[in-house]
């Protein structure tokens, strides 16, 4: 797959080698969730699942200053029927899954408001890197409904069973100071320099090895889930897979030949 094709609602272009941006391009609706973007979300993370053609990195961030993603689109879900919302949600949380499910580390770059399935679309991503100017809400309940794409099992997970339930609960909005201080974010940025630090630390993952990278992600992803001795053993069946790798002898060859290893993902 193409992933620089152009989508109606996402702009996808490669700004280094090995990393793909994907930007929400709505801005005119403060890049709101629509059955559209939905569909166009689930499309490109169900091929990254199925064949990463290469990338090693995946950076997802909102166009303009204002909001990275605002939630889902309520003038399309105004006047909906039952059936039609639940059909639609089954887009969106299928399309979160993927993103949950991508092989190679998902970084959210969150460069505005994030609110309702916004911040549920940053939750999905492996890590998330903020603006100082990024807002941060779970706004379900205003809404007579509860976060449904992941919200309330990566909140608590992300958080704490405790913090997650009086921000779910009470729909409070926090901002990316507090997000940080409670392990919600990794890095707090200004907004003119979130995207430069956001892709050098992508560049520093597409640097390192493919099949590493890719098996400890699998590795955290899953042992998180379960007991240690399960976990444990994950662990080995991942750096087993790593062994017999090119890239893990070429990694020998350079630390002993003092140059940086050409990683080629076999």
């Amino acid at each position: 797959m193409n992933y620089t094709n152009n989508f109606e609602t996402l702009h996808c272009d490669e700004p280094r080698n090995h990393i793909l941006r994907v930007t929400l391009s709505r801005p005119e609706t403060a890049n709101a969730l629509n059955t559209q973007m939905g569909h166009e979300l689930l499309l490109l993370f169900s091929n990254l699942v199925l064949d990463t053609d290469g990338l090693r990195c995946v950076i997802l961030t909102g166009s303009g200053e204002r909001a990275f993603c605002a939630g889902g689109d309520l003038k399309e879900r105004n006047g909906m029927s039952d059936e039609a919302w639940q059909k639609q949600h089954i887009v969106f949380e299928q399309a979160f899954y993927a993103i949950m499910d991508c092989p190679i580390p998902v970084i959210a770059a969150v460069n505005g408001a994030a609110y309702g399935g916004g911040c549920e679309l940053a939750l999905a991503a492996d890590f998330i890197h903020a603006a100082d100017s990024a807002r941060f809400a779970l706004t379900e309940a205003r809404l007579g409904i509860i976060p449904g794409a992941g919200g309330t099992q990566n909140l608590p997970r992300a958080l704490g069973t405790r913090r997650a339930k009086e921000l779910i609960f009470s729909a409070q909005p926090f901002t990316a100071l507090e997000a940080e201080s409670w392990g919600l974010l990794n890095k707090v940025w200004s907004g003119e320099t979130l995207m430069q630090g956001v892709l050098e630390i992508a560049e520093r993952i597409a640097s390192n090895g493919p099949v590493s990278v890719r098996q400890a992600k699998r590795a955290i992803s899953l042992g998180s889930e379960t007991d240690l001795t399960t976990g444990l053993a994950l662990e080995v069946e991942a750096y087993h897979r790593t062994v017999p790798t090119e890239d893990r002898r070429e990694g020998v060859r350079a630390f002993n030949e003092k140059r940086r290893p050409v990683f080629q993902g076999r």
